[in-house]
């Protein structure tokens, strides 16, 4: 991977790449990116995890709100998940929609889109890809089966995954951060005077203000996916699962220096210039943004709320089982656990938001989230 770089840092004009360059090569090259190579990446073994792999109970209460919503408000039958994993979420909102909603079981046609062929495959050995769930490795590809899609999107941690650019003031001028080479040929960031016209739209747009001293992601590529998404949804419901900000969260002392890290062996990195190829890139996404440039495009906001919140709106209590079990390793006992682990203000759901969009469809949300 430091060969890849180095040749792409030598044999551009001005010796530097982006972060969005860098990111896109350590994390998407076709045989070196770190989600393109056949290792582990969530769970004990691998370099994060996400609330899906805490247990299938977070799938399970997806699945009652998707039968709800083609039971009960007529959504369209198709479930589209991009960036499936490992499939563990799919599994289990397959596995409860078989147990408990035969009928929308049958109907129901769920679409995976998922980038990295390691992680197919993975989705392969537990889903029955071929009958009910159809693989994908982008948009594009779907666009030829789905011109326009109805139905129902789901994605847990996608946008933060997105490569971005990176900007900084110093001196009272912008700046953005680049990646050179040393005299000893070892990676390093640059900064150099800020001319791109896309990111000073985006500054502009978004009432970005900086202080001396501070930098912030741009992400670019996220406004891109989102037209691209938007293009090919029809009558559609839309849940984005992710971590991220607004911009008055933005303007704190504590986001000074961004959110651009790095997660190796579940450590967490400051400098994303380690372990190229080798750990996971995350930035946190810029909630505001996202929602004002969906609106644009035709998605209008239902509701965004912290995730332990949406769980307990949406029901997640109803799976925790009574009567105490004895066996900590019970499959009842493992559930329980994980349900609190992920309303507690402590665990993880804290970190994370719900959004939910829609797009030419008005569904009574009173229905989805009262009762069962």
């Amino acid at each position: 991977m430091l060969d890849i770089l180095k040749d792409a840092i030598q044999s551009s004009s001005n010796k530097q790449i982006t972060y969005e360059q860098f990111m896109n090569t350590v994390l998407y090259h076709e045989n070196k990116g770190y989600y393109m190579k056949d290792q582990v990446k969530v769970g004990k073994e691998g370099d994060f995890i996400t609330s899906s792999n805490i247990s299938n109970v977070f799938g399970k209460l997806f699945a009652t709100l998707f039968h709800k919503l083609i039971a009960l408000e007529k959504i369209p039958p198709y479930i589209c998940e991009i960036g499936g994993g490992n499939g563990r979420f799919a599994k289990a909102v397959l596995d409860e929609l078989q147990d408990s909603y035969i009928d929308t079981f049958q109907k129901i046609t769920y679409i995976i889109i998922e980038t990295s062929p390691y992680h197919q495959r993975l989705q392969q050995d537990i889903l029955p890809v071929g009958k009910k769930v159809i693989q994908y490795q982008s948009l594009d590809e779907a666009k030829r089966d789905f011109p326009i899609f109805h139905g129902i999107v789901f994605s847990n941690e996608l946008f933060d995954a997105f490569p971005v650019r990176v900007i900084e003031k110093k001196d009272h001028n912008l700046y953005e951060v680049n990646i050179t080479l040393t005299e000893e040929e070892q990676l390093t960031e640059i900064l150099t005077p800020l001319t791109d016209e896309g990111i000073k739209k985006y500054i502009n747009t978004n009432k970005i203000v900086l202080t001396n001293g501070q930098r912030i992601e741009i992400p670019l590529q996220m406004l891109s996916y989102l037209e691209d998404l938007s293009s090919l949804l029809g009558d559609a419901v839309v849940f984005t699962v992710d971590y991220g900000y607004t911009n008055a969260e933005w303007e704190e002392p504590a986001r000074k220096r961004g959110s651009l890290r790095g997660y190796y062996n579940h450590q967490l990195i400051h400098n994303p210039l380690e372990h190229p190829g080798e750990m996971d890139l995350t930035t946190h996404i810029h909630f505001d943004a996202l929602v004002t440039y969906s609106s644009k495009l035709g998605l209008e906001l239902v509701k965004k709320c912290r995730q332990d919140e949406f769980l307990l709106e949406a029901g997640i209590l109803t799976f925790l089982q009574e009567n105490f079990d004895p066996n900590p390793f019970s499959e009842k006992s493992k559930q329980n656990r994980a349900i609190r682990s992920l309303i507690m203000d402590s665990g993880m759901s804290a970190a994370f938001h719900v959004l939910i969009q829609q797009k030419n469809v008005k569904v009574s949300w009173e229905n989805i989230f009262q009762g069962k």
